[in-house]
């Protein structure tokens, strides 16, 4: 069961991956180097702004430089082939614990065709992707947000709340198990996502809706792949056999 579990999440999780990348090499990285020109000119700016006065008070002058210099030497994956690499090997590492998430899951209850899977990676696009992102959508660089760490703990409890509320309303019997489902379901949207002081973003607002709207389809076609992948590579040992 074990050997069986791991190459279900190794083989799907590896495939996911693969169209994972090439639709956000496609359709996502364009937009997120988009919004990289508009947060990358406004720093140019306050440079420019620093330097000066720096040149008017020379004691500061060192500091400054210094610190730009850091700021310039800091390393990152250069757009083309090493970028696409660094996207490729992270989505491999996330899909291939999701797969064996999935997997863990199928051994509890085993989907008995194929096209199951494809629910259960749809239960996976709502729990990880739609329903935090109805609080917390996609961010482009640039773009005003909140205190990290209330991001992240808003964003585990409404994945966890999620999940809960999905997995009463499909397989509790009792109809009174599967109102306490919708209101689980509810309770993170009740309590609200944390959210800036001011809400302001350095790229256009159609820019804004159009990487919002292509990372939630690129992760349903994820998930999508990813359930039928799992689902298939999970139940091929007994059409087999």
């Amino acid at each position: 069961m074990f050997k069986r579990i791991a190459q279900t999440a190794g083989f799907a999780g590896l495939l996911a991956a693969i169209v994972l990348t090439l639709l956000q090499s496609l359709w996502v990285t364009p937009l997120i180097l988009q919004a990289e020109t508009y947060e990358n000119s406004a720093p140019t700016e306050a440079v420019v702004a620093e330097h000066s006065h720096a040149a008017a008070t020379p004691e500061h002058s060192h500091a400054a430089v210094a610190e730009h210099s850091h700021d310039v030497e800091a390393w990152a994956p250069e757009d083309g082939w090493q970028r696409t690499l660094a996207t490729g090997l992270s989505n491999l590492v996330v899909a291939v614990g999701f797969a064996l998430m999935l997997a863990g899951l199928f051994a509890l209850r085993a989907p008995g065709q194929t096209w199951q899977g494809l629910l259960w990676g749809l239960g996976g696009f709502a729990t990880f992707s739609l329903a935090p992102s109805a609080g917390l959508p996609p961010e482009l660089p640039g773009t005003a947000a909140a205190e990290l760490l209330l991001r992240q703990y808003w964003w585990i409890g409404t994945a966890v709340a999620t999940a809960a509320g999905l997995g009463l309303l499909a397989f509790a019997r009792h109809w009174a198990l599967r109102i306490v489902g919708v209101a689980i379901l509810a309770i993170p949207h009740l309590i609200g996502a944390p959210q800036p002081e001011v809400h302001s973003s350095l790229a256009p607002e159609a820019l804004e809706h159009e990487f919002i709207l292509a990372s939630l389809l690129t992760n349903a076609l994820f998930w999508a792949a990813l359930g039928l992948a799992a689902a298939w590579f999970y139940t091929r040992p007994q059409q087999s056999a």
